[in-house]
């Protein structure tokens, strides 16, 4: 149970294959309209897959800090924009990770608000080296990530 004393910034829990990341709009991410700056949902959606790793022991500072370093880019991001977010609201930022297809890892997200669908994307991301260049996961990450893939 944590208190005023905890200083540790929640990343979330996991509901079966899913992380779940709680996300509160503040006016800063709102457009002249009220509502979500449309490229801001890219950063939510960026917290959902950071805090996913978080939770299942992936640290993205361990992974640069190995014999030969990763780290991940983004190749495809499909997003479709479902309702409007506006200041105040509370969101659940809902991540998968369905699958790795040698350096790709095909990531599902969603944004709600309730039983409200807000956002949601298809995500290709790439291990890469330092120098840019793809390169298979580390078998350690795959392991940790492997309870949360799709089934067949």
């Amino acid at each position: 149970m944590s208190g005023p004393d905890d200083q540790t910034p929640s990343a979330g829990w996991i509901e079966g294959r899913e992380h779940v990341l709680p996300v509160r709009i503040y006016y800063e991410d709102t457009d002249f309209t009220g509502m979500v700056y449309h490229a801001n949902y890219l950063r939510y959606f960026e917290r959902g897959r950071s805090d996913f790793f978080r939770i299942a022991g992936i640290s993205h500072t361990a992974l640069l800090g190995l014999a030969e370093p990763t780290a991940f880019t983004l190749v495809r991001i499909e997003l479709d924009f479902r309702r409007a977010a506006r200041v105040d609201d509370a969101l659940l930022v809902r991540t998968t990770y369905d699958t790795i297809k040698g350096p790709r890892l095909m990531v599902g997200q969603r944004i709600t608000r309730g039983e409200d669908l807000i956002a949601e994307a298809h995500v290709q991301a790439v291990c890469i080296d330092l120098r840019g260049r793809a390169k298979k996961p580390p078998k350690e990450m795959v392991e940790l990530l492997r309870p949360y893939f799709e089934t067949p």
